[in-house]
């Protein structure tokens, strides 16, 4: 992996670089810290969720961190967590692939874990891969009013499908197990407990011993518009109702943390490239590294103001921050405070960026960065860290 330039500080980097694109820092020992903390409290097996942020050199952090599963998507997920480590266990965790990804994903990176939602992805493994050496997960539809995004709209079959559907995964020589996802920011750690219990009333009517249940992710994080519950209580609501599931001698839960392990280390430093009244253009916008905030959830990143490489505080107002291209559409949703005597040139570096940034942005109109960067100085932090630990 080519090295990525390191700087104690953003007002290290300002200071040398002067940046006319974007920037994008990454904070590792945030990332470490973030790792950490889910390796210590979540009760089960960590998967983390690459499609968060695939960036391989986040990755290599979670892995120097002790992360050792990865929940992925695609045989592009698990080729980016292969060239990092081969010791790692790769997870191909949708139930609807590219032809011929999962033969490549078993026969070059040995991946035996494998997801369906209906009778028909049976046969389909069938053609692809030696099922006799995996296991195949049913996933569930669940659904929860806590959920930000039902994530059981697309995927996932009707709890009465799910005793079929591991009976015949068993039959075909695979090891059955179970997987569900309540959601996307799931703001209630209750919605873990009801679907677990969904859960533990299927796995009391089939004739077989269930080794795994993946609870998939969902754990949030808090921004400024978006204040969540503490993980902790999601784990403690996990850990307190999957001691009722049925499982095997050796059973043990899954769970697929995304935005809760990516969100934290990552920041953007972004240029105001013009002021009009309370109107702020800047070099990176919604088709940039803003993608996310075109959904529903939180509206905004913390955010702190620099002028050359000094922090420029004062009298706030709020503005509205534009984008780069040429699209009317490309306008954050909530406007700023910020100091009222910004102007261009100065610097915006906005903090918990790291979740669904990176991998979404686009070169539309051409406004395209991939100017990365460490932040090594580990008393540094990006903006919001200490008031949204969470």
């Amino acid at each position: 992996m080519p090295a990525i330039e390191s700087y104690p500080s953003v007002e290290a980097l300002l200071d040398a670089v002067n940046p006319a694109k974007p920037v994008y820092c990454i904070y590792p020992h945030v990332y470490k810290e973030t790792a950490e903390q889910f390796l210590q409290d979540f009760p089960g097996r960590v998967l983390y969720a690459i499609k968060a942020c695939s960036e391989p050199a986040i990755v290599e952090i979670f892995v120097d961190t002790g992360i050792r599963h990865f929940d992925c998507a695609s045989l592009a997920e698990i080729e980016i967590v292969k060239s990092i480590s081969n010791e790692t266990t790769c997870y191909f965790m949708v139930p609807v692939r590219i032809r011929g990804e999962a033969r490549i994903a078993q026969s070059k990176f040995g991946v035996r874990h494998f997801l369906i939602d209906h009778e028909s992805g049976i046969e389909q493994l069938k053609s692809e891969v030696d099922v006799s050496n995996t296991i195949i997960f049913a996933r569930m539809a669940v659904h929860h009013p806590a959920a930000t995004w039902d994530l059981s709209t697309k995927f996932g079959a009707p709890a009465s499908d799910i005793p079929g559907l591991l009976t015949a995964i068993a039959e075909t020589g695979a090891e059955p197990a179970l997987a569900f996802n309540v959601g996307s920011s799931v703001t209630d750690p209750a919605a873990y407990r009801d679907s677990i219990e969904s859960a533990a009333g299927i796995l009391e009517s089939v004739p077989m011993d269930i080794r795994l249940v993946d609870v998939g992710g969902g754990y949030p994080r808090s921004y400024p518009d978006f204040e969540m519950p503490p993980l902790n209580e999601y784990f403690d609501s996990i850990r307190d109702t999957s001691a009722k599931l049925p499982l095997a001698d050796n059973g043990e839960i899954l769970g697929e943390p995304g935005r809760a392990m990516a969100g934290p280390g990552l920041s953007a430093v972004s240029e105001v490239l013009q002021r009009k009244d309370d109107k702020l253009y800047l070099n990176d916008g919604m088709h940039g590294i803003f993608w996310e905030l075109r959904y529903i959830g939180h509206s905004e990143f913390p955010c702190r103001t620099f002028r050359g490489n000094k922090r420029l505080d004062g009298n706030l107002m709020p503005f509205t921050l534009f984008g780069p291209t040429c699209d009317s559409a490309d306008v954050l949703p909530s406007r700023i405070q910020l100091p009222d005597d910004i102007r261009p040139g100065d610097y915006l570096e906005f903090g918990r960026l790291g979740a669904y940034s990176l991998t979404g942005r686009s070169d539309f109109n051409g406004c395209y960065s991939d100017h990365i960067v460490m932040i090594d100085d580990p008393e540094q932090f990006p903006p919001g860290h200490h008031r949204y630990r969470n």
